[in-house]
């Protein structure tokens, strides 16, 4: 009894003491949000301009040199730990809070395409130079330009609130997400390589990507796979030459590859699970010189999408055996080669749900829709391999474009509504605070 009414009195004597804990906690972390947003305002101006310099000095993939440069100054000026070079023109950046805590990481890519742009814009791209042998324009025509201003806002929001911030920032710039420039490694799987996540090394990942499919105002977010894995698809088809006015006298390559291009394409919904989406595409076919000659062989070159990752091998699978019925019917031969690009980029479930609330705080009642998941790919799923990760989609169509009418990604006609930039600077720094104080 006796020991009974002591634990109950030491409670009484705890239990102001607990929520006493709890309310300064709740204190320091409503302060640091209210920081965040106050420089998150104060800083959109700049974000604006770097913006704008970015889209007027657009660099190619390992080529940021520029873009890097600037990246590095602005991020040595706000004190943060500064290391370059990293992928061949990758900027790593550390900012250590003010407290112990986690380590969460934040990304942008920096490249650019090579498309000359058709907007109509002060500060509008007239670069150009060589790419693979040819003269081209080069364009922001992704949004990249957005994103590494958008994070270098992060750093400015982050840094003046780090004597708040429990844990460490690692702001990751990276080169080539479009794809180095054949003969040369790059983007975030050489980034990792070169120890771009050791030393401190995440326990997550987040990044955002700005879409015309959705107005400016608006995050959209998804749980799963979000970006489809890629691989590229190599078929070589041999037959025996001969006149075409006698096809008989050899075997046709053409026509073998015309039955394998049909095949293919009904091998999503018909030869793997059709509750995965994935897509199989021919996009170009090489063969023959001459209307009245059949060649000897036919060349195949193709992508394989898929949006689950248990989806990848089983597609590969059927790819391979369809090639080989076809051909093996025809008395032909061939070659099948399968080179694996980029995985699924997935949205870790718990940590979608974890970090929903502060995503949905954030962009306002309304704002925070659930996105579509898209086949195009997306390099920073080698990141998300290393750690849980999110990438989400910030729209940045003006509210009187009708999704139908907005130019998509790629395009030389591809615009962005600045007034969203800001939102993308406060989702991002809400996710790495709101990670760091365990939210």
């Amino acid at each position: 009894m006796r020991r009974a009414l002591a634990g109950f009195l030491g409670a009484l004597l705890l239990a102001p003491t607990a929520a006493a804990a709890g309310a300064e906690a709740g204190a320091k972390a409503g302060s640091l949000a209210a920081a965040i947003d106050a420089r998150a305002a104060a800083v959109e101006p700049q974000v604006i301009a770097w913006r704008r310099d970015f889209h007027r000095h657009p660099e190619l993939s390992n080529r940021e040199t520029r873009t890097a440069g600037i990246v590095a100054r602005e991020l040595e000026r706000l004190g943060l730990r500064v290391r370059t070079g990293v992928a061949h023109t990758g900027v790593v950046g550390v900012l250590e809070g003010g407290r112990p805590g986690p380590v969460v990481a934040l990304r942008a890519d920096m490249d650019a395409l090579p498309v000359t742009e058709e907007v109509d814009l002060p500060f509008a791209s007239k670069v150009r130079t060589t790419y693979l042998g040819r003269e081209v324009g080069v364009m922001h025509a992704c949004g990249h330009d957005a994103h590494t201003a958008i994070l270098l806002g992060v750093a400015e929001a982050l840094a003046h609130a780090r004597a708040e911030l429990p844990g460490t920032v690692v702001f990751l710039f990276q080169p080539a997400e479009e794809g180095a420039p054949p003969g040369e490694g790059g983007g975030a799987r050489m980034m990792i390589a070169e120890g771009a996540l050791r030393d401190p090394r995440p326990e997550a990942v987040f990044a955002l990507h700005v879409v015309p499919q959705h107005a400016a105002g608006q995050i959209a977010l998804r749980a799963g796979g979000v970006m489809a894995g890629s691989d590229r698809l190599e078929i070589l088809v041999r037959g025996r030459q001969t006149h075409a006015a006698y096809p008989w006298l050899g075997i046709d390559p053409i026509a073998v590859a015309s039955r394998i291009v049909l095949a293919l394409h009904a091998i999503p919904g018909r030869r793997v699970d059709a509750r995965h989406p994935s897509v199989v595409s021919i996009g170009a076919i090489h063969g023959g010189v001459r209307h009245n000659i059949i060649p000897d062989e036919v060349e195949l070159l193709g992508t394989i999408r898929t949006l689950e990752p248990s989806q990848q091998e089983p597609i590969h699978a059927r790819i391979r055996e369809t090639v080989r019925g076809i051909t093996e019917s025809a008395g032909a031969q061939s070659q099948v080669a399968i080179v694996e690009g980029y995985p699924v980029t997935y949205n870790d479930p718990a940590l979608v749900a974890r970090m929903t609330p502060t995503l949905r705080r954030v962009a306002g009642a309304g704002n925070l829709v659930e996105g579509l998941p898209r086949t195009g790919a997306e390099d920073f799923s080698f990141f998300a391999q290393q750690a849980p990760g999110i990438y989400l989609w910030l729209g940045i169509r003006p509210p009187e474009v009708a999704e139908a009418d907005a130019a998509p990604n790629h395009s030389p006609r591809f615009f962005v509504d600045e007034s969203a930039l800001v939102l993308g600077v406060r989702a991002l720094s809400h996710l790495a605070a709101d990670y760091l104080q365990g939210g």
